[in-house]
């Protein structure tokens, strides 16, 4: 700019001064218009340049200050890789330890293991067995269960038969009542108690009349239950037996009443001689004192003992 200004004065001073010719001074002018158009354009250009070193210092400026930026990252980032690769570092030691260490923990471990394996199964067997003892035992005890309510049902039934029996023979022999008869149920038992006023004379075994009566009706009902074990006991008192015959004590005279009874039951033959049995008791099994009178009596006498037969309870007992 400055150049322009002083080659126009120069060409100016030289006008004025020189002789200059008019196609010089107009060659000069000419210069001076194409200098004048060159420093327009160089004024513009320079504006532009300055324009964009403008830009360039604030993208300079704007770079410099993210520069500055990324360094502080770079180094918080070195920071954090330096602690992260230390951390690292010691997880590697920490690890080769507990990889020693596991590789022992998990050989005792495995002993362990083993042993402990083994009781499972022993115990796994042991309570197999159990299982299998109790799964008997409760075969086992359903089937006693099964056999007692069966027993029970079997019990039950002949202890109503032998009510209704004892009611039977109440009724059959309700004739002799207080004559020395009576009729009792007991443990499951009948028991036909007859002195031996209704049936023998005084030291005789042969039965009376009213006895045989008497004998008759039981056995009609007798008759009437061939289930039924029939045991006819002979009594006496304690009064020693004279002797009479063959009959040497009381022993034998109350063995041979009973035999009496016994044959004049079988007299009816629907009772079958199977279920009959004759004993003596002598004066062994009294009922009453032998100090009165009356005591005596009483103990003078035929039990006829009445009992279920036991053939399927005893047989369900067995099995």
């Amino acid at each position: 700019m400055k150049i322009i200004k002083f080659v126009f004065v120069s060409i100016l001073l030289a006008s004025l001064f020189g002789c200059v010719s008019q196609k010089k001074f107009t060659e000069l002018e000419e210069q001076v218009n194409n200098l004048k158009r060159n420093n327009s354009q160089l004024e513009q250009k320079l504006e532009e340049v300055n324009s964009e070193k403008t830009a360039l210092e604030d993208e300079i400026k704007y770079a410099n200050d993210r520069i500055s930026i990324l360094k502080e990252q770079r180094d918080e980032l070195a920071k954090e890789l330096e602690s992260l690769q230390d951390a690292h570092s010691k997880l590697n030691e920490s690890y080769d330890a507990l990889e020693q260490n596991s590789s022992q923990a998990l050989a005792e471990n495995s002993k362990q293991n083993r042993e402990l394996l083994k009781k499972l199964e022993d115990k796994e067997k042991a309570l197999a067995e159990d299982q299998a003892r109790l799964e008997k035992l409760q075969k086992d005890l359903k089937s006693r269960s099964d056999r007692i309510e069966e027993l029970e049902s079997l019990i039950a039934e002949k202890e109503s038969k032998m009510r209704n029996l004892k009611d039977n023979l109440s009724k059959a022999l309700m004739n002799f009542e207080g004559k020395g008869l009576s009729v009792e149920l007991r443990d499951g038992k009948v028991y036909v108690s007859m002195e031996n006023k209704l049936l023998f004379a005084s030291g005789s075994w042969n039965v009376g009349s009213e006895g045989t009566k008497a004998v008759n009706e039981l056995g009609k009902v007798l008759a009437e239950n061939p289930d039924i074990a029939v045991l006819i006991e002979g009594h006496t008192d304690d009064v020693p037996f004279g002797g009479n015959g063959p009959l040497k004590d009381n022993w034998d005279l109350s063995t041979k009443r009973a035999t009496e009874v016994l044959k004049l039951l079988l007299q009816n033959s629907d009772i079958d001689p199977q279920n009959l049995t004759a004993a003596g008791k002598g004066e062994f099994d009294p009922v009453a004192s032998n100090e009165t009178k009356e005591g005596k009596a009483k103990n003078r006498r035929i039990e006829v003992v009445l009992t279920p037969k036991l053939d399927e309870i005893s047989k369900m007992l067995s099995e």
